[in-house]
């Protein structure tokens, strides 16, 4: 099949875009308010995007003024210029899930999906203390993208990573053994999958 996304009606069930994009890591994102109240929500349309600088960037769509469901993230990227990135593993599948139920602003999302706060080194939001990894990060851009809604904004958050935790448990002979706590990556519809297994191939030499 063949379709024009902005023209063509696709003719199946559902959309089948997040679904060909798979699997995307998620971006379980940690940030206070301007009031130093803790938010914590997914987003998967997350990845790194530089190794030297060390950045990372998520995607966040929400209602103008990034006011509704769980967009209070964006709203407190920009008001304090940091946020945390914490790895979501398989053990923490239904934690994570919890915390991206549309509550209202000011709603702790660490207490009603069950985890605990643990301070960051550098930056001033808690990180997720059962997560193996976590990123902080400190605000470096916001890129606007087009939106099919006024009333919506849509656009990317880059961070720069300036400090990052990782539980001693994931390191192996000198490597990050990711079947070790087995990262959550999200396909499309409502399906979820978890890195299990890995291979390697060395990179071939130019003859």
């Amino acid at each position: 099949m063949f379709y024009r996304p902005a023209h063509d009606p696709h003719g199946l069930a559902h959309n089948p875009f997040k679904a060909l994009v798979a699997p995307r890591p998620i971006a379980w994102v940690s940030t206070l308010d301007a009031d130093g109240r803790a938010n914590l929500a997914p987003f998967s349309f997350f990845n790194a995007v530089s190794e030297a600088p060390q950045i990372l960037m998520f995607a966040a769509y929400g209602k103008k003024p990034a006011e509704d469901l769980n967009k209070d993230t964006l709203r407190n990227v920009l008001e304090t210029r940091e946020f945390v990135i914490n790895v979501a593993p398989l053990a923490l599948k239904d934690a994570m899930n919890a915390s991206a139920a549309p509550y209202p602003a000011g709603v702790d999302e660490y207490e009603r999906a069950g985890l605990t706060k643990a301070a960051c080194e550098i930056v001033q939001p808690p990180r997720v203390a059962e997560s193996p990894v976590a990123f902080e990060c400190r605000f470096m851009q916001r890129v606007e993208l087009p939106s099919p809604d006024p009333d919506y904004t849509n656009g990317l958050v880059l961070g720069e990573v300036v400090g990052i935790h990782i539980d001693d448990s994931v390191i192996k002979d000198g490597k990050i053994d990711v079947k070790s706590y087995k990262p959550l990556a999200r396909l499309g519809y409502m399906d979820y999958a978890a890195i299990t297994e890995t291979f390697s191939m060395p990179r071939p030499q130019a003859v």
